[in-house]
């Protein structure tokens, strides 16, 4: 998939360059999408070196919140609700552990841990599937809730935020909490009622109750806020959780008996080799978008939903939305590309910022998570997770008109 996107993304260069110079006479277009070629590169290494500290400080962290158990505190406190959405997972059966730490790492923002982890529950779950190339009850649900899981700390959009410059790489927190929120729970209701799963159980109905409470409290209040106050507000409490995540993780391992330098410094090297890894992809998906953008075929694009929706700043933001669904990496570009032009703390970049934490890349994962256990007929989880897309998608458009204008 991300293979034909990539091509797509060139051709389409090419052809609307062709269109610029030939049809509306233009000759300098293919001069403009040489230049963004070369420019984009450039970006994306320097994003990639800066992403190397945040990526090191975030997987030492996460290192020391495994040796606390804190991380595995937090995977049996949704335990019960999962074991009652997988019914037919026994209890203490594999898949449950690993479906309960995909989701933990999903949390926690922590992709690299989660699409293992993932992979895992999806072999699980395929042992007790009673039709091996078909997808399963559980194995959709357990995409769709993975695809639009609920984000606590979306650490990546902060990264690239700080690299952009953003005066308050944070100030997105509430916001992507509340998409994602509403992405997860769209997407639940949705594959419940096709598989005609009864979500009203006392234990189900008890999490999403409080999940839900916390979610509509939030903007409750923040919506009877001034804007000066809302964008406080929500930094504060961002910067307050993650400080005491950090200091919390730090501590739980301490009184474990853990050596805190050393368990949080063998972390941290995982990050410098995940953040020197993404080099190839980010220049490789930065430069086909940097060349979509200079021949002129995205702004054509956006003109025509202006001249349908009209000029509001989150048709900027659109780009990101049009590529989650196909590619995690296309969507950072676009994002990226979209701070870049109008700025990290523009409402078109914060809007585009909520998009990509508001849920997750539905058909590589499902193409990745189906393919590694030879799954061909994948049935309705397609629609299920697109219609948890759009769902996300839709909030992160009027929250972050909520919370920015």
């Amino acid at each position: 998939m991300l293979n034909r996107i990539w091509l797509a993304l060139l051709v389409l260069s090419l052809a609307s360059a062709t269109v610029q110079a030939v049809a509306l006479g233009n000759p300098g277009a293919f001069a403009d999408v040489t230049a963004a070629a070369f420019d984009m590169a450039k970006t994306a290494f320097e994003i990639s070196l800066g992403l190397t500290g945040v990526m090191a400080l975030w997987l030492g962290f996460m290192k020391l919140g495994e040796a606390g158990g804190l991380v595995d505190l937090l995977a049996r406190a949704f335990a019960p609700l999962l074991r009652r959405l997988f019914p037919s997972v026994p209890a203490g059966h594999p898949a449950e552990g690993a479906i309960v730490m995909n989701m933990a790492a999903n949390a926690l923002g922590l992709d690299n841990a989660a699409t293992p982890l993932g992979l895992k529950a999806m072999r699980e779950l395929q042992t007790l599937n009673p039709s091996p190339d078909t997808a399963s009850d559980d194995q959709i649900l357990f995409l769709v809730i993975n695809t639009s899981s609920v984000t606590l700390l979306p650490v990546t959009v902060f990264a690239y935020r700080a690299q952009m410059g953003a005066a308050d790489p944070t100030d997105v927190f509430l916001p992507i909490l509340i998409a994602t929120f509403c992405s997860t729970l769209a997407g639940l209701l949705v594959t419940a009622a096709v598989q005609r799963r009864n979500l009203f159980q006392p234990v189900v109905l008890g999490y999403l109750g409080a999940m839900t409470a916390v979610v509509a409290g939030l903007t409750v209040w923040f919506a009877g806020m001034a804007q000066g106050q809302v964008e406080a507000a929500s930094s504060l409490i961002a910067n307050v959780l993650l400080a005491g995540v950090m200091v919390g993780f730090a501590v739980a391992a301490a009184r474990k008996g853990a050596p805190v330098y050393e368990t949080f410094v063998d972390g941290a090297k995982d990050g410098f080799q995940v953040a020197v890894g993404i080099i190839p992809y980010l220049v490789a998906m930065l430069v086909a978008v940097g060349m979509l953008r200079a021949s002129g075929a995205l702004d054509l694009a956006l003109d025509g939903v202006r001249a349908l929706a009209g000029d509001h700043a989150w048709v900027d933001a659109l780009p990101t939305a049009l590529m989650k669904p196909l590619s995690g990496s296309g969507a950072r570009g676009m994002l990226i590309e979209t701070m870049q032009v109008h700025g990290a703390d523009s409402l078109a970049g914060r809007i585009a910022s909520i998009m990509q934490g508001s849920t997750e890349t539905t058909f590589y994962v499902l193409a990745v998570y189906f393919g590694s256990v030879g799954i061909r007929r994948t049935r309705y989880a397609a629609p299920c997770g697109l219609a948890a897309d759009l769902a996300g998608l839709t909030a992160a458009i009027l929250i972050g008109t909520l919370f920015f204008t």
